[in-house]
């Protein structure tokens, strides 16, 4: 029997604002100045937490964390899309999301101070906690979608995040694969910012594309500029459509870059070049965004100088109150550990104690 072909494909790249904030008018999507304020809000409070968390941090007043800084307009503008009805799938660079969907920044600060109180969010938010293993999330995301299909949900969709070295795990393969073949509401971003910690995309995969890996699981796949917000809400924005409507499942590779480490634990000057670093600080989604705002005439220096004063008081508001809190129990992690009491626990928490006072009594002695 002669070859013949059983299919061609084909991926696009999807650009609204280039770098220098020129727009395509063709491809804008109709947001209120509402919206278009609330996108660019998130995305500076992000990066001003990010900031003041990496301050207190080298000061050793905030344990290590994942900063979002470069990232900002591939979280912020899919959060724009969602609803109240749709879920929050997250891994752990989605702080600007996170604040979008409701969480405070003193919960933020909390967590990545050692607290878990932090990660507790109403149930009704449907947001789910910061997961630090990678990938894992993603089958999750399948999980809930398959519920809600399954309960008859309606206009509802789940949006899960992951970071481009979560394409190379098992889990992604497989909740692709899932997805598909049940037909589930889930959107599926890659927040592909080049660097998996020290391993950089080209030694991560050699597909051209990230996005083109939706293509063997039978779903749609889009590349998108993950530094241009509006490009990110309006790919986001149709992939919702199609979830609510019963078409199922689509991969969005967003193009993007984390500017700082990748946790305050790293040293990103031991594997990449401060070239390619500031290349890619000139492709920064908030001047970007920014400046569309200014053309559109919404924006201007005054109400930025306003803002920055307003979300300059909101952190220190939340920093005082994260260093006045005294009323977290310190063992708290050992009554989670099973659900009912176990010997070899109860020992850890007594040994963990004692360890704790007399660390106490040494700083007093030293005080």
């Amino acid at each position: 029997m002669p070859l013949h072909e059983i299919g061609n494909y084909s991926i696009s790249f999807l650009q609204v604002l280039d770098e220098h904030g020129n727009l395509d008018e063709e491809l804008e999507p109709e947001l209120s100045e509402e919206q278009l304020i609330r996108v660019y809000r998130s995305m500076v409070l992000a990066r001003e937490v990010d900031q003041r968390m990496l301050n207190l941090q080298r000061q050793g007043r905030m344990g290590t964390f994942a900063p979002c800084t470069g990232q900002e307009a591939a979280v912020c503008g899919p959060t724009l899309a969602m609803t109240p009805k749709d879920w929050f799938v997250c891994s752990f660079r989605e702080t600007p999301g996170r604040l979008m969907r409701g969480e405070t920044i003193l919960q933020t600060f909390l967590y990545y101070n050692g607290y878990e109180e932090g990660n507790l969010l109403p149930p009704a938010s449907r947001t789910l906690p910061v997961s630090v293993p990678v990938s894992t999330q993603i089958p999750h995301a399948v999980g809930i979608a398959y519920a809600m299909k399954y309960r008859g949900e309606k206009d509802s969709a789940v949006v899960a995040f992951f970071g481009d070295g979560g394409t190379s795990q098992g889990d992604f393969h497989e909740a692709l694969n899932f997805a598909s073949l049940w037909r589930v509401p889930v959107v599926f971003i890659c927040q592909n910012n080049q660097w998996a910690i020290s391993v950089p995309r080209n030694k991560q995969s050699h597909s051209k594309t990230l996005a083109q890996k939706a293509i063997a699981y039978d779903m749609p796949g889009i590349q998108v500029d993950g530094n241009d917000a509006l490009a990110m809400y309006k790919a986001t924005r149709e992939a919702l459509d199609n979830a609510y409507v019963g078409e199922g499942p689509t991969l969005i590779e967003a193009i993007t870059y984390r500017l700082l480490m990748h946790t305050t634990s790293d040293d990103p000057k031991k594997y990449r070049s401060e070239e390619e670093v500031q290349e890619w600080w000139q492709r920064d989604p908030i001047p970007r965004l920014k400046r569309y705002l200014e053309r559109k005439g919404i924006w201007n220096e005054l109400i930025q100088a306003e803002m920055d004063d307003e979300i300059k008081k909101e952190i220190e508001a939340a920093v005082k109150e994260l260093e006045q809190k005294t009323d977290f129990k310190p063992d708290a992690p050992f009554d989670h550990v099973f659900g009912t009491p176990h010997q070899e626990i109860e020992e850890q928490r007594a040994d963990f104690l004692a360890n704790l006072a007399e660390f106490g009594k040494k700083g007093a002695a030293h005080g």
